[in-house]
């Protein structure tokens, strides 16, 4: 009894007095991530905002379980006046709380709680206020026809520019969001209004039902007098009992454009829902035209934010623009449960987002839309990815995060679109249908929370039946940069046929890089039989390895990337090389495009010179798939631009460009006809740039310039009659007018700019200042890029331009050197990582490269990210001069 009395009196001395002798944690500002002994558990957020007003008002309040004893948490929050900090702990007693940003860059701040508080849950209100930003982050402005709006992006770490909290993808909670905003205003967000009060004379007060488990960075609202239109509503589904409404969002006047994207939408969802066995889970679904937008799109669950020219459209709207609202639809819808339902638990596993999002699209879009051939976008969009990591200042898909930096530049081809090509081969590898079912699992397991790469490998594993060798094989692809580069050499052995095959990593001529690399890659080759072709795969995990090729001709052929699912480049002897181009022609669509990269890839390694691509590429040119035809263009563009010296060299890539294309522009003419396939509308647009901007055939320009008069001409009302020229073509017939016709036209587009709300009218007109191709032209274009007649999301389409020539560059580099603070300035952090490229793209000399390393270096701790846009760029110029100096143009003219 007494030794029960004892331990009884010493456990509630150390309860009551816990708070008094704990010690709060000795830590350092974090600079990664957070620590984890104290997490949110939801959100109120009170905002009070008129877009006619710089600055706005608000107040989060945040449940927060304390797990250890401390005097302070910290949180993020960049550019906030937090004026007041209430903390209230488990008993209701206040606690005057202090804010303090102790690590301005990154958007790190300190909340002192004025005392030792032990484990509890608490409650911390914080009233602030902020500026409207104008980089296109958190909350941020933008007019529409001199009209402003407030609308948010908080990807990737925006959302401390709109509201303190903890700014991280794992800590994901339900928020509940109020807005007060001018009474003639209406707001949406990410789920429905339940509630609406007055709130002074000229102010109202919204109120949305709660969110379900979001992190930071997929909290989205927007102000201002919007266009709401009503979309068909989504019908039940075997996977969701209740009707979803649809919506569509636009600025004021532009509401009647959307009709399109709406038709669209419900069978993406229904396609989305049957794939993955679970129903649309938010409640309800808003697309938003934004008038300005950092992002293609934005996947925030109930509200998805678009660039304008993606939904709103027109019958006779580009059909780059049709086909890249479907797609782009699909993409940001496939993330309501890759991305939204399943979160990732941190930024090195973005592809576990981006690359499933991707994978999924050009799922759906087959499935809705097979004419739109997305089998072939994950192809071509896998072998740009392929161009990026082939530098050795690559990132892996699963790239460590060591700083914000690594976060903003990790929306690049790498997680994109060598992410979903990896996906597409290891799904092509265990079967479509068990895929599937690995997917739904990983779906079921994890959602509404957080996921990592390990959970997805497992439950594809699981479900394929497969153990450590094949997690492997994936880790392989995750884990470290580059691409396999699969050589093959044939023998005859024993009767049989053996196909030799080694791997390495495949680096371009003058790279510095280590080739001595494995991966486990699912390597599948079409070979000839006498009947055809046969199919024979295995796993090559390992440095070499051989394959039996079973029926395989005497001779035979061999194409190593059979149907273009691996992701990997391969190498051919060149007997091989003659006997695959002679059968080119009777290769899949697929094939034909993996065909294209291998020679593009011998001839970047420097196995092949000019002559014998453009020998081999030339069969692709007459095929009947636009892909397949416009694959050659990358190559021949280079010979042209960097290896032939001379006129006659220059010549001979001129003709071959006009034999192999334009008859095909001939017959496909310079405008859309009534009922064409838009194939033909997208072959049209891609071979007529080429010949009339690339090659400057003076007979296409021509053609394009006749147009591009006629849009100049001022119609009766005193805008330009843009309309005129064929819709998919305005842009090269406007650039083609700039460079013919000089400062009128250029001053005419500059005039007609700000007149114009029209989004593909107004990406048409930026075409053509881009396109102006003298000094002092060009930097005039430029000097209007930093207007604020230009939005910041269309600076960069102006400033890409004039690079095609070194006196070009240099016009540009002086140009850009000049003004770098005003460049900065309206960009933000968020673009900042692409300015090296922005500037030095398309270089290609050892002095371009020391030039752009010298100016970038010391401005490197100023501008987050830049230092790998820095870093390829640089090594990309300096392969470009080396495959240069390796090459030899006198070849050319045998």
């Amino acid at each position: 009894m007494h030794r029960l009395a004892r331990s009884f009196v010493l456990t509630a001395l150390a309860a009551c007095c816990s708070a008094a002798f704990a010690a709060t944690p000795a830590d350092q500002v974090p600079h990664g991530r957070l620590p984890r002994w104290a997490q949110p558990q939801s959100y109120q957020l009170a905002f009070k905002v008129d877009p006619a007003q710089k600055d706005f008002t608000g107040t989060t309040v945040i449940k927060v379980d304390l797990k250890q004893a401390a005097d302070h948490l910290w949180i993020n929050g960049h550019d906030l006046n937090v004026s007041k900090v209430t903390v209230t702990d488990a008993n209701g007693t206040q606690h005057d709380g202090k804010y303090a940003v102790v690590a301005l860059q990154e958007g790190v701040a300190r909340v002192d709680f004025g005392s030792v508080l032990h484990p509890q849950a608490l409650t911390i209100a914080l009233e602030f206020s902020a500026p409207l930003n104008q980089q296109l982050q958190g909350l941020y402005k933008v007019s529409h026809a001199g009209t402003p709006y407030a609308m948010t992006q908080m990807e990737p770490i925006s959302a401390r520019f709109a509201f303190p909290g903890f700014d991280e993808p794992d800590f994901k909670t339900p928020y509940d969001i109020t807005l007060t905003i001018p009474s003639d205003l209406t707001a949406v967000a990410n789920t429905k209004q339940i509630s609406e009060t007055a709130a002074g004379d000229r102010w109202k007060t919204l109120s949305f039902a709660r969110t379900q488990p979001l992190p930071t960075y997929l909290v989205a609202f927007a102000v201002g007098p919007w266009d709401i239109v009503n979309g068909p509503d989504i019908a039940p589904s075997e996977y969701r009992s209740d009707v979803l409404p649809l919506r569509g969002i636009a600025a004021h006047g532009e509401g009647h454009r959307l009709q399109h994207v709406l038709s669209e939408t419900p069978s993406i969802i229904h396609t989305l829902e049957n794939y993955y066995g679970f129903g649309y889970p938010f409640g309800k679904l808003d697309l938003l035209a934004a008038p300005d937008f950092s992002a293609g799109a934005m996947e925030n669950p109930g509200l998805v934010t678009f660039r304008d020219w993606l939904l709103l459209l027109d019958p006779d709207s580009p059909a780059k623009y049709v086909r890249g609202s479907f797609n782009v639809t699909a993409h940001e819808l496939a993330h309501q449960w890759t991305g939204d339902t399943v979160t990732l638990a941190w930024w090195d596993d973005l592809w576990l987002n981006e690359a499933f999002a991707t994978w999924m699209q050009q799922k759906v879009t087959m499935k809705v839309h097979p004419e739109y051939r997305a089998d072939l976008d994950r192809i071509t969009t896998a072998e740009d990815a392929m161009e990026n990591d082939s530098l050795v200042s690559a990132r892996k898909i699963r790239q460590p995060i060591t700083g914000n930096g690594d976060i903003e530049t990790a929306f690049d081809s790498i997680t994109y679109r060598k992410g979903a090509a990896v996906l597409g081969m290891f799904e092509g590898y265990v079967g479509e249908g068990t895929f599937q079912q690995g997917m739904r699992a990983y779906i079921q397991q994890h959602k509404f929370g957080n996921a990592t790469a390990d959970d997805l490998i497992d439950a594809i594993a699981t479900a394929a039946k497969q153990g450590d060798a094949f997690k492997h094989a994936f880790d392989s692809f995750l884990n470290q940069a580059g691409v396999p580069y699969v050589q093959t050499r044939l023998e005859q052995k024993n009767g049989k046929t053996v196909l030799h095959l080694s791997q390495n990593r495949y680096l371009p001529a003058g790279s510095t890089g280590d080739a001595a690399r494995v991966w486990g890659v699912p390597v599948c080759v079409r070979y000839g039989t006498a009947e055809g072709s046969k199919v024979s795969c295995e796993m090559l995990d390992k440095a070499s390895d051989t394959m039996t090729l079973e029926g395989a001709s005497t001779p035979t052929w061999i194409m190593p990337n059979a149907n273009s699912r691996g992701y990997y480049r391969f190498s051919l002897a060149k007997p091989e090389w003659n006997a695959l181009t002679q059968h080119v022609a009777a290769l899949a669509d697929t094939e034909q495009l993996a065909y294209a990269d291998g020679i593009d890839a011998g001839f970047r390694h420097g196995d092949l010179n000019a002559a014998d691509a453009l020998a081999a590429l030339k069969p692709l040119a007459g095929a009947s798939t636009r892909e397949v035809v416009v694959a050659p263009l990358g190559t021949v563009n280079w010979i042209y631009r960097h290896e032939a010296a001379t006129d006659a060299q220059r010549a001979v890539i001129v003709k071959w460009v006009k034999d192999a294309y334009l008859p095909r522009v001939m017959q496909l003419g310079y405008h859309r006809k009534a009922g064409e396939p838009d194939g033909d509308s997208l072959l049209r647009a891609a071979l007529v740039h080429a010949l009339a901007l690339d090659f400057k055939l003076p007979e296409v320009r021509a053609e394009l310039l006749k147009q591009g008069d006629v849009a100049l001409v001022k119609k009766a009302d005193g805008h330009l009659d843009l309309a005129a020229a064929d819709a998919d073509l305005l842009g090269d017939a406007l650039a083609v007018a700039v460079q013919e016709h000089g400062k009128p036209a250029l001053d005419a587009l500059i005039a007609e700019l700000p007149q114009t709300t029209d989004p593909a009218q107004r990406n048409a007109m930026l075409a053509g200042l881009a396109a102006a191709d003298t000094p002092e032209l060009a930097n005039q274009a430029r000097d209007f890029a930093l207007s604020k007649q230009v939005k910041v999301g269309e600076m960069a389409a102006i400033l890409r331009g004039g690079r095609d020539t070194p006196a070009a560059r240099e016009a540009l580099w002086q140009w850009f050197t000049g003004h770098y603070d005003q460049v900065l300035g309206r960009t933000g952090s968020f673009a900042s990582g692409v300015l090296p490229k922005l500037v030095g793209g398309g270089s290609c000399s050892t002095a371009e490269a020391d030039r752009l390393q010298a100016y970038f270096k010391p401005r490197l701790k100023d501008i987050t990210g830049a230092d790998r846009g820095l870093a390829q760029t640089r090594e990309q110029t300096l392969l470009c001069a080396a495959l240069k100096a390796k090459q030899n143009p006198a070849m050319l003219l045998r």
